[in-house]
């Protein structure tokens, strides 16, 4: 593909056409590139901006999805949300890096897999969005990309791997380790993964994401919390 083309595949498997398309280049040009191309402009500046909108955006959503929260947990939930693991995983997702323009120095070094480089490209590249979109068409698109790991992350702020913790259910109460099945659906650009984990041959929990880790991650969650329940429940 040439350079053109992968930012158009980008910009459909975000789901969004740009009116101004150089903002997308931009947030997806790294300071290595501009040292090879005089005049070209870095995604700092959108990386700072997409920064701010991003805390913004599910700061909004969270406040108002969970009204029974407290501040003391709100905090964390976010913190989980927009955290730089979480954002590379993001844009891991999306393929982003496969777009992004490099020096040939990083480009050669592995820079499109790099968690750091991937995080400030997304974080970019939803500060190109908040320029050239409404508002709301922004929260939709922003909400959609992190719906699923908002509503785990809410299941439990702060702890980030529900897969160990059922895995830790299951040796503590002496049963088979978990397994997981993947299904999926839609076409390549927008894929959505469901996932459903069986505990003893018994189904315990299902969950959707844009990626099998995600997916995984909800099912693991779904599950937990019904196992955990029923052992309280029993325990009484």
């Amino acid at each position: 593909m040439t350079a053109e083309a992968d930012t158009a595949a980008l910009a459909e498997r975000l789901g969004y056409a740009f009116a101004q398309p150089s903002l997308l280049v931009e947030a997806l040009t790294h300071r290595s590139w501009c040292a090879d191309h005089a005049g070209a402009s870095s995604n700092e500046r959108l990386e700072f901006l997409g920064d701010a909108v991003l805390a913004l955006v599910v700061t909004d959503h969270i406040y108002g999805a969970y009204p029974e929260m407290a501040e003391g947990q709100l905090a964390p939930l976010r913190a989980e949300v927009v955290r730089s693991e979480a954002l590379a995983d993001l844009a891991i997702e999306l393929r982003l890096g496969e777009a992004l323009r490099l020096g040939r120095g990083e480009d050669s070094s592995g820079g499109r897999e790099k968690p750091s480089i991937l995080c400030d490209a997304m974080e970019a590249v939803i500060g190109a969005v908040y320029l050239d979109a409404p508002w709301e068409v922004l929260v939709e698109l922003v909400t959609g990309w992190l719906a699923g790991r908002m509503a785990v992350a809410a299941q439990g702020p702060g702890v980030r791997d529900f897969k160990t913790r059922l895995q830790e259910y299951c040796a503590r109460n002496r049963q088979e380790p978990p397994v997981y099945c993947l299904t999926e659906k839609g076409p390549d650009h927008a894929k959505q993964f469901l996932a459903v984990v069986r505990v003893d041959g018994v189904e315990s929990g299902r969950g959707e994401g844009r990626s099998k880790k995600q997916a995984e991650q909800a099912a693991a969650a779904s599950a937990w919390q019904t196992l955990s329940a029923a052992t309280t429940r029993t325990a009484l």
